[in-house]
């Protein structure tokens, strides 16, 4: 008897990291979304500050909002156009959090349009209480084992999604990674690319440039809801932000996840790829 308990106690505790590990944001972020969105479309601006570094290739401004007694920073950028040999724009930020909310993934903060200095730009809320991936390995922070299972899992997401997006710009800087090692996707200026190699092959697959990066195990209805995906449901989840030879290409890329995620079912079973989130 004593056994069995034990035995269903593990289960529980193990099925609790699994469930975790699929919304990055936790469920009471996420019903606030429509909260932030508002904040950040109307807060007032009481403080600025430009980020000059060498990574801040497009040197966003860090806006500090405030609105009823509420204050939260915020990321400002209005890139437009190739910088250092890279095109960038501030509305691939708004589609790739438009995307990320409509897909159910609840990775990317909230994101949305607002005004700066007269310019249209990107204002992404800033998350607090959280370390770049870069700052964990060099700081040489040990994930608890209880968590390299779910972390794993929000890997697969993260190359899912870019897949989808054509991000093949997610340096370490870019994942943030909270106290309770969830994981949170930021800075999307470099996304929806229509070029050549963007529509011919995947990101992350067996052969991406450090080695295999698979979408090892992916949530049926992340993957349903891929599948569905068609010109008008882009369209209207992005609305202006994409154009349609961008979304042209994201339905193509679409069908390329769709192909490798066929494949390797054949090869090792659906239960083996695609598992069902709670």
């Amino acid at each position: 008897m004593k056994r069995t308990i034990l035995i269903l106690s593990a289960f529980v505790f193990i099925l609790g990291f699994t469930l975790q590990s699929i919304a990055q944001f936790k469920e009471e972020e996420i019903k606030e979304r429509e909260k932030w969105e508002e904040f950040l479309e109307t807060a007032e601006i009481v403080d600025q500050e430009q980020m000059k570094t060498r990574e801040a290739v497009t040197e966003p401004w860090v806006l500090t909002l405030e609105k009823e007694g509420i204050t939260r920073q915020a990321i400002w950028k209005n890139p437009e156009g190739r910088l250092r040999g890279f095109l960038e724009n501030w509305k691939w930020e708004i589609a790739a959090y438009r995307l990320d909310k409509y897909l159910g993934l609840q990775m990317v903060p909230p994101t949305v349009e607002k005004r700066f200095r007269g310019n249209r730009g990107s204002c992404q809320l800033w998350i607090e209480n959280v370390k770049s991936l870069k700052d964990i390995e060099e700081e040489k922070i040990q994930k608890p084992s209880y968590k390299i299972y779910p972390f794993n899992q929000a890997l697969y997401l993260q190359r899912a999604f870019d897949n989808l997006i054509a991000n093949e710009d997610r340096h370490l800087n870019q994942f943030l990674i909270t106290d309770d090692w969830r994981m949170i996707l930021i800075d999307h200026s470099r996304t929806f690319r229509t070029s050549g190699k963007f529509v011919k092959s995947l990101i992350y697959d067996e052969k991406f440039k450090e080695g295999p990066r698979l979408m090892s195990s992916l949530p049926r209805d992340l993957y349903e809801k891929m599948k569905s995906l068609t010109t008008e449901i882009i369209r209207d989840v992005v609305g202006e932000y994409l154009t349609d030879k961008e979304i042209e290409a994201t339905l193509v890329r679409r069908d390329l996840i769709v192909q490798w995620v066929e494949n390797r079912i054949k090869q090792m079973g659906e239960d083996q790829v695609l598992y069902e989130r709670k």
